[in-house]
């Protein structure tokens, strides 16, 4: 007995330990991003991993006049809303529409989307960005989120799919079209309440990739007023040579906005996704 005791806690102290030196592990770069933030270019270049040198808050003061950061700011904010908002409801009335109304469309319908997911984005950024150019519709910040809704629903019907599956009886939706409510009434005043837990965690996904991405509003916006965040970073990276200390000073500002959403609706993630993944 009292061996089985010692080597119970001769296991978790080995874990622990182990959880501990990957925590560690994982942490190490942002932590040294944040320390080389207030450094100068020259004291990173030397020694990035260097806890000595001299502290300065310059490279904050330089990233926020030079990327713009209001404006940029404002552009990203803007997307980003719009974005996880249209996807959001678009998605849930869509798996609704799907779940409830059984047939080959539906079913149609919901084996497309997913897969499209599977579909990789660089396959298609070239005739995506060559048809929208032909058609005048770049250098639109509405043109960008209606690409961002293209590729978001995907993922965000099949959250949806499982989760009204599973976790919304539909005993409530009858009861509600006994009392006189329309379909409409039904799923706005019904169904997406008890849809919370699956919204947080697709609003957290979703700002997580639109909010950081690079790639797709580099193919889209072309004028400095359009600018998202992370292609204003851009602007301290030279042909000859980079400005390391304003460049992670902006990556951290460019991030804070986001990790304070994530810090507060991360519960909801892992909750959302196993609900929403127990049953297609």
């Amino acid at each position: 007995m009292n061996g089985s005791k010692i080597q119970s806690k001769t296991s978790k102290v080995v874990s622990s330990v182990i959880l501990w030196i990957l925590l560690i592990f994982f942490i190490m770069p942002f932590f040294i991003v944040i320390v080389d933030s207030f450094k100068s270019n020259a004291e990173i270049m030397e020694n990035p991993l260097n806890l000595t040198a001299h502290p300065t808050i310059n490279n904050f003061v330089k990233a926020f006049v030079q990327m713009n950061y209001p404006s940029a700011f404002l552009n990203t904010f803007i997307i980003t809303l719009l974005s996880v908002l249209l996807i959001t409801i678009l998605s849930a009335m869509t798996a609704y529409y799907i779940v409830r109304c059984k047939g080959k469309t539906g079913s149609f319908i919901f084996y497309s989307l997913v897969a499209s997911m599977m579909l990789p984005f660089q396959a298609i950024m070239i005739p995506l960005v060559s048809i929208y150019g032909n058609l005048g519709l770049l250098s639109n910040r509405l043109t960008l989120v209606f690409m961002y809704i293209g590729f978001g629903c995907g993922m965000a019907v099949f959250i949806f799919h499982g989760f009204i599956k599973t976790g919304i009886p539909i005993s409530l939706e009858e009861a509600a079209k006994i009392d006189g409510a329309t379909l409409m009434q039904t799923f706005f005043m019904i169904v997406l309440p008890l849809l919370k837990p699956v919204i947080a965690t697709i609003v957290v996904l979703d700002v997580l990739w639109i909010w950081n991405d690079y790639l797709l509003p580099s193919l889209v916006l072309t004028q400095p007023w359009q600018l998202t965040m992370p292609l204003s970073t851009y602007s301290f990276a030279g042909q000859m040579s980079i400005n390391f200390g304003p460049l992670i000073a902006s990556l951290l500002l460019t991030i804070l906005p986001v990790l304070i959403i994530y810090v507060f609706l991360q519960k909801y993630i892992i909750e959302g996704i196993v609900a929403g993944s127990v049953k297609m």
